[in-house]
This record gives C-alpha cells, sequence and structure tokens, in this order.
C-alpha cells in the first residue's frame, strides 16, 4: 500500500477528482466500478430491413392496384376494369389484402362504362334524330 508524502493528510482521494496517471480509478458512488480502455457494453444492433415482401406466408398490406381501380372507377372507368382486374390475379397470387376493394372497383367501373356508353349512344341517336327530316321539304 502507498504512503502519502510527508506533509500531506491521509485522506481518501475524492471521488470528483480525475485519477492520477498510474493510479487504479476511484470507487463509482453510484456502486459502478469503471473499466479503463474499455467501452461500456451496447445493445446488440437489429438486422437491417430488407425488400420486398415480408417473409412467411401471410400477405402485405393491401394491393395498390386494388386501391388504383377503385380510384380509376371515378375518374377513367374503363382503366379501373383493367386494374380491376389485375389486382385480383396478384391478390390471388401474392395473398394480399384488398379483394373487396378491386370487387368494388370492378364493380362501379363497369356501371360507369355502362352508363357512360348510354350517355354516348343517347347523344348519337338525338344528334341522329335532330338532323333528320321531319318530311317538310321547302322546293
Amino acid at each position: 500500500m502507498s504512503h502519502p508524502p510527508p506533509g500531506e493528510p491521509d485522506q481518501p482521494p475524492s471521488p470528483y477528482e480525475p485519477p492520477s496517471y498510474g493510479q487504479p480509478p476511484h470507487h463509482d458512488p453510484y456502486g459502478q466500478q469503471p473499466q479503463w480502455g474499455q467501452q461500456p457494453p451496447y445493445a446488440p444492433q437489429p438486422p437491417y430491413g430488407q425488400y420486398g415482401p415480408p417473409p412467411g406466408g401471410g400477405g402485405g398490406g393491401t394491393n395498390v392496384m386494388a386501391v388504383l381501380s377503385l380510384v380509376f372507377a371515378f375518374v377513367f372507368a374503363p382503366a379501373g376494369i383493367v386494374l380491376g382486374h389485375l389486382a385480383k390475379r396478384q391478390i390471388r397470387q401474392t395473398g394480399e389484402e384488398g379483394a373487396q376493394l378491386a370487387t368494388w372497383g370492378l364493380v362501379l367501373s363497369y356501371v360507369f362504362t355502362a352508363i357512360g356508353l348510354l350517355a354516348c349512344c343517347g347523344w348519337i341517336a338525338l344528334a341522329i334524330w335532330a338532323n333528320s327530316d321531319s318530311g317538310d321539304s321547302y322546293s
């Protein structure tokens, strides 16, 4: 054990003073003994995320084409029909959610397409009827 030099009091070192070189570190007042030259242990880092669908049998989220089918039913119904059929096929293959969205997109797209076709046929019929001669000829 080392003794203090003559003339200095024999007191324990203060925990708030840094240790001098060559001496062991002081006792931590919180009950932990620091180790010089070593970093504290850290929790292991989780693995990085991967691209693509999550592993396992369950499907991912909602199928994007099913959502687009429903949106395009109101914007441009023929595109909603195509997207709805593609979404149904993808959902069968991947097991994703969104089968009801694709079904509603298909139903609304077919209804709006039929209404659009009837409106076009009615407009053409009205144009033909308006331009037809009523039998009165001014000659």
